[in-house]
């Protein structure tokens, strides 16, 4: 008896979903077909049930997590304005915290695919980028008083330097936490000092 087309659906959900939490956490490089499977829950010839190869899935993965990351920013933005506070400001201080920092499996996928991106199939480097796009959109648009192409131009500086704080401060946070946390803490300030100039 075959499997209906909602288990179906969920099975191809579950295979993303644990590809994504073992990409973030280890690259997607160092993760093998045989552990991702036994992660899902699947035998290998389940997993080409859903997907051609590796590649394909990398590509939805990507897919799914520019669009998780999308909707966690709209949501976030759409609070501040409920909350009459300043968008751009709760996001360097959201996005540069302690929290994010711990949070690889479920934070910015920008900042977590940043290694492996380039070393991808073209449609995962393609929604990476159209991802990276949108964001600077968003960005600009939170900010104030400016042309658009000023305020896109400011947006694209801040933003890569909240993922370079971000990067760094994670690429050294168990081997100097104090480290970790002063690069997180001074990259907020200067940014936040930055939004007020």
């Amino acid at each position: 008896m075959g499997v209906s087309k909602q288990q179906a659906i969920e099975n191809k959900r579950a295979i993303v979903a644990a590809a994504e939490k073992l990409f973030r956490e280890r690259g997607v490089a160092a993760v093998g077909l045989s552990e991702l499977t036994k992660a899902a829950g699947f035998t290998q010839g389940g997993f080409y049930n859903h997907f051609k190869s590796k590649d394909a899935l990398v590509a939805a993965v990507m897919e799914k997590a520019m669009e998780d990351g999308a909707a966690a920013l709209v949501a976030g933005i759409q609070a501040s304005k409920a909350e009459k506070t300043d968008a751009m400001k709760q996001f360097v201080q959201w996005y540069l915290s302690p929290m994010h920092l711990d949070n690889i499996e479920g934070g910015c996928p920008l900042t977590a695919f940043a290694g492996d991106v380039r070393r991808l199939g073209k449609e995962s480097r393609q929604s990476y980028a159209r991802g990276l796009a949108w964001n600077f959109d968003q960005l600009a648009g939170m900010l104030k008083g400016e042309s658009a192409g000023e305020k896109r131009k400011k947006a694209i500086t801040l933003f890569s330097q909240m993922v370079g704080s971000l990067v760094l401060s994670r690429a050294v946070a168990e081997a100097d936490p104090a480290l970790a946390d002063e690069i997180l803490k001074d990259g907020r300030e200067e940014l936040l000092q930055s939004i007020k100039a």
